[in-house]
């Protein structure tokens, strides 16, 4: 099927590859004449595991190609997929120009029916004005799909071609038969596509999203209590993940949730409530929770230097929201440096994949170093930010030599505390009892 994607960010990027992966002609593209000749020499601008060879290889074949050409993609395609970005405003709520902007543009190019996919995240009721748009500059049919993708950074091939589940938003049964076709080939193994109108489908993606956050916040809530009462988060974690109805996932207390998705996700529920005259009380605790959890981690950490602050030396670990890519939007470790480099800290930090992202946000606020052991030189304490696989298992001898006073405090509970007291260091982390070094 011949197809093109517009917007080339994590969403437009990777639906583009994985469609032109299973044998469709796809178009992306972008207003960035930057990132689409990088794209076209196959250099991916963003950091995606998998993602840079299946580029690579449909783009030899001739099924996946760029340009910035948005007229001759939509005359060119019978199915148009719109990825581009949706930031939050002042206010929280989504700024819709650029879909809208796409929008006015299939309507006036358009030379005959075609079939429009929302892949963006956008507030419920997106369908109506995107169709009214398009409709206002052509007298040509147009059918309208809402697709909202469910795709994890770190995961997003995986979870694009083994999906969950696909929700399609459409009212005509021929178009959803020709989204079937269109995903058939990740449905190998059992049919996990769920149909619905296109308001319902809006309303799921963010649903879906402000739970797993709400679990997020949840976690941390009771992760503060634990600390106050001595208990060990990490066996109430256990505890209440083995319950089927509840689960694991999402259940792992830290420095809060970051990223493109769940924040402003969260943000735009919270604004379509009060729109609506209809506030979403919990979905606003979970917002207010989360920005107090970066906050209090950070403060933590301010407050055991108190008065010496501008004579410290941090190294951090981690600056990505999470491991398994180089997002640094909304990540908490960026959040936190900032209110170290406030207080006078100097701040020497190190990430597998976020460095240059990073540098694009602080500057030369901070120093970065190649490597995580580098960024230990001078420091007074150790402060862990994300999960990556290679801090899981450090060289502790190490570390205790470039760090003699021993001192960690851990934002993703990495390490078995009564371990670390064994081998003389200061370890706090999140939710857990502290225990004296030996």
């Amino acid at each position: 099927m011949n197809m093109s994607v517009v917007g080339t960010g994590y969403v437009g990027l990777v639906a583009g590859a994985c469609f032109a992966e299973s044998g469709n002609h796809v178009i992306c593209v972008d207003c960035d004449a930057e990132k689409i000749q990088t794209l076209q020499r196959d250099e991916i601008p963003i950091y995606e595991p998998g993602l840079a060879e299946i580029v690579a290889r449909n783009s030899k074949a001739g099924r996946l190609e760029f340009t910035t050409d948005l007229e001759d993609a939509i005359r060119r395609s019978r199915v148009v997929f719109i990825a581009v970005g949706t930031p939050p405003g002042g206010d929280g709520s989504p700024d819709l120009s650029s879909i809208l902007s796409v929008a006015e543009t299939i309507g006036r190019t358009m030379d005959g029916y075609r079939i429009v996919v929302m892949k963006s995240t956008v507030p419920v009721g997106t369908h109506r004005k995107v169709s009214e748009a398009i409709a206002a500059h052509t007298d040509h049919p147009c059918d309208y799909v809402s697709n909202p993708e469910f795709l994890k950074e770190g995961a997003a091939i995986e979870d694009f071609t083994k999906p969950d589940r696909v929700v399609i938003g459409a009212t005509n049964p021929a178009v959803v038969e020709i989204m079937k076709e269109l995903y058939g080939p990740f449905m190998r193994k059992s049919d996990r596509i769920l149909v619905m109108d296109p308001a319902s489908a809006e309303m799921t993606k963010y649903a879906a999203n402000a739970l797993l956050a709400t679990k997020i916040s949840f976690m941390n809530e009771i992760a503060g209590l634990c600390e106050r009462f001595g208990a060990d988060v990490e066996s109430v974690r256990r505890g209440v993940g083995s319950d089927s109805r509840i689960g694991s996932a999402f259940l792992f207390p830290g420095v809060g949730y970051g990223g493109s998705c769940f924040p402003k996700d969260v943000s735009a529920l919270v604004s379509m409530g009060r729109n609506a005259d209809h506030p979403m009380r919990i979905v606003s605790a979970v917002q207010e929770v989360n920005q107090q959890q970066r906050r209090t981690f950070a403060q933590r950490v301010i407050d055991h230097f108190d008065d010496q602050c501008d004579r410290t030396t941090l190294a951090v670990w981690g600056l990505a929201f999470k491991s398994r890519t180089d997002d640094v939007r909304e990540s908490p470790a960026i959040a936190a440096i900032k209110m170290f480099l406030g207080r006078g800290m100097t701040v020497r930090a190190h990430d597998p994949e976020a460095m240059q992202t990073t540098k694009a946000e602080l500057g030369d606020a901070i120093i970065l170093c190649e490597d995580g052991y580098l960024a230990l030189e001078g420091a007074d304490a150790l402060v862990i930010f994300t999960d990556w696989p290679k801090f899981r298992t450090p060289d502790f001898e190490l570390i205790a030599e470039k760090l003699p006073g021993k001192l960690i405090f851990d934002g993703r509970n990495m390490y078995d505390p009564k371990l670390l007291a064994k081998r003389g260091f200061r370890y706090f982390c999140v939710g857990r009892p502290s225990y004296p070094a030996a």
